[in-house]
């Protein structure tokens, strides 16, 4: 995750997008940015148009600030190509920001109409495409009741939007909706942002709001990300991260494997499972670890005279003693360890993961190894004690999981996932994958990366535990748990969306787990150069 070394591109927080902003500011010709941010929302605008129906307008839609300046000069860019434009204000005030007031002042010496809010129906009555001008990053309270009341009926008649920089009523670091639950923002097909992405357009809400994201750079200077770029706190995530895409996973995953390659040398991946009738959470989650290439599997049960699965010889049963004191003579030896899935609440799961957290193994803790933790201030204690020995662990909650970790409610949770699962990061000082649309990875010293893979097929039982044990695979070969959680994370999405493009599951419903190891081992060796 640290930028130097990885490729893909970087999501910044507004307090660095400022920052680098005002330094393009001091460094070109009045105008120059809003130009050059026209021009990009022209050309989203346009590519869009051509796919809709002929003579469709262009309504742009202009609050007070510099979005607005963008919206309307963009729309006088798409007059000069042909296309009809509409322009709507929240005020006939001109704008206080100069080169937003100099655009206003263009647009009527042109004789453009430039409408009041109470003219929206007749606008919309044309079905225009809507560019969003309305809020920027600087929004700080809900949208005001008329630009949510256009918000809505924007969505009710479906019409296509591109937003400037942000969906009006998003907050572009955390993705979620200003004014929280209830409350309303733009919902856009396509967004077009400025100087470099922000994390809350793919996380949260903002990963549904934002549509597909541009980015426009705006003929600034390559983002130089050393180990501390922006000015930082101390005490909060950095104000830089990753989105993880198809190269950066690409980067993290191991090396080819050389010829005289054996299985030893890919680690032995152990499974913890709970009673019988959960068996099969344990058995999704080897699976996923087979799906990366781990070297040995094992599925730790109290009987290993019974197979951990009769259908799939290669997972190996071992018997577990959940009375011994000593956490790898109570488990046995392994590389990686996964404990969680389908593991339950009993004074025997508790034991067993007392025995875990206290294992040299590389840890991925999930479901109710996390609850088991969340309940007992003892085991808590010893998941952070892990940190101290240089022993790694990774969390896999979701949002109601991190809740319960850190005592918050699992609205508090989607209001800032980047900064609740770098709190439980610290906390336990663990690699915290905060789960869910645009899933955040996270560590103790600030460093965050967002996923941009997956989506709403992956909404069923058992794709978690895929999810746990793809991330014990790659741990079990050697890989750093940022490094293991980010890549894991995408290859996890990303099978979920391989799969979601088969006309057999497009609608994203009903699509068992077990599928997806299968897609993720296609994956690893597609992306690996094997056939």
């Amino acid at each position: 995750m640290r930028a130097p070394a990885l490729p893909g591109h970087p999501l910044l927080t507004c307090s660095a997008i400022r920052s680098l902003e005002a330094r393009g500011l001091a460094a070109t010709a009045e105008g120059t940015l809003m130009s050059r941010a026209a021009d990009a929302v022209a050309d989203a605008c346009a590519a869009l148009l051509r796919t809709l129906p002929a003579r469709t307008p262009v309504l742009a839609l202009a609050g007070p600030g510099n979005n607005g300046g963008d919206a309307l000069l963009a729309a006088m860019r798409l007059a000069d190509r042909g296309w009809a434009i509409r322009g709507l204000a929240l005020s006939a005030a001109p704008p206080t920001a100069p080169d937003a007031a100099r655009v206003r002042a263009d647009w009527e010496a042109a004789g453009l109409a430039l409408h009041a809010p109470d003219a929206l129906d007749a606008l919309l009555d044309e079905r225009p495409l809507v560019v969003d001008g309305l809020f920027g990053i600087g929004l700080a309270r809900p949208l005001p009741e008329v630009v949510a009341a256009i918000a809505q009926r924007v969505a009710e008649l479906g019409l296509p939007v591109v937003a400037v920089d942000v969906p009006s009523g998003l907050d572009a670091d955390r993705g979620a909706i200003v004014g929280g639950p209830g409350a309303t923002a733009f919902r856009a097909d396509v967004t077009v942002t400025m100087i470099a992405d922000k994390p809350g357009l793919h996380t949260g809400a903002g990963a549904a709001l934002a549509g597909r994201v541009v980015v426009a750079e705006l003929g600034l200077p390559a983002l130089g990300l050393g180990p501390a770029p922006f000015e930082h706190p101390g005490d909060g995530p950095l104000p830089w991260g990753r989105l993880v895409d198809a190269d950066l996973a690409a980067a993290l995953l191991p090396p080819p494997r050389e010829r005289d390659a054996h299985k030893g040398r890919f680690g032995d991946v152990l499974v913890v499972s709970g009673a019988a009738s959960m068996r099969g959470a344990a058995t999704l989650a080897a699976l996923g670890a087979q799906a990366v290439g781990a070297g040995r599997l094992y599925v730790g049960v109290d009987d290993a005279a019974t197979p951990a699965d009769p259908l799939r010889p290669e997972l190996m049963a071992r018997a577990m003693d959940a009375c011994a004191a000593d956490g790898e003579r109570a488990l046995g030896p392994a590389t990686a360890l996964v404990i969680g899935c389908g593991l339950g609440r009993d004074a025997r799961a508790m034991r067993l993961l007392e025995a875990a957290l206290g294992h040299p193994a590389a840890l991925v803790l999930d479901a109710d190894g996390l609850n088991g933790v969340a309940a007992d201030g003892r085991l808590s204690e010893r998941l952070a004690a892990r940190a101290a020995v240089g022993r790694p662990s990774v969390l896999t909650p979701h949002p109601l999981e991190a809740a319960r970790l850190l005592g918050v409610q699992t609205a508090d949770v989607q209001a800032d996932r980047i900064g609740h699962a770098h709190r439980l990061a610290v906390a336990t000082g663990a690699c915290v994958v905060l789960k869910g649309a645009g899933t955040v990875v996270a560590l103790p010293d600030g460093q965050w990366c967002v996923n941009a893979s997956g989506g709403p097929i992956l909404s069923v039982a058992g794709t978690g535990d895929v999810l746990a044990g793809t991330i014990a695979g790659l741990l079990a070969a050697g890989l750093p748990a940022a490094a293991a959680a980010a890549c894991g994370a995408w290859l996890h999405g990303a099978a979920g969306d391989a799969l979601a493009a088969s006309p057999d599951w497009r609608e994203g419903v009903g699509l068992p787990a077990s599928r997806l190891p299968d897609a993720i081992r296609a994956l690893v060796n597609r992306r690996a150069g094997r056939s």
